[in-house]
């Protein structure tokens, strides 16, 4: 059974920063490929970046030069670090295994960007 929880989100102004955090249980998270996802309202969950067990990454043009997604396997938790945020970003952030595994969906953490 995996288990996923993240955390870190709130509510920031145009331009702040945010770091959020995903800890998992069991041992597949040094197994897998780890991403952070999102689901703005009314749209379709998206991926926003992900992080190979050996540390590579790969990020949506969105995210990109915005957002740095970072892993430490020894403490089994996946950071997403989020700077410049936009209103856009506003959305409910999810962790998972890349692809997504249909066990691993948590609650998410709802992060807001409003003036």
């Amino acid at each position: 059974q995996v288990q996923l929880v993240e955390s870190g989100g709130g509510l920031v102004q145009p331009g702040g920063t945010l770091r959020l955090s995903c800890a998992a249980s069991g041992s597949i998270f040094s197994i897998y490929a780890m991403g952070w996802y999102r689901q703005a309202p009314g749209k379709q969950r998206e991926l926003v970046a992900g992080i190979t067990g050996g540390g590579s990454t790969s990020y949506a043009d969105f995210a990109k030069g915005r957002f740095t997604i970072s892993r430490d396997n020894a403490k089994n938790t996946v950071y997403l670090q989020r700077n410049s945020l936009k209103l856009e970003d506003t959305a409910v952030y999810y962790c998972n295994a890349v692809p997504p595994l249909s066990s691993g969906w948590g609650q998410g953490t709802q992060v807001t960007v409003s003036p």
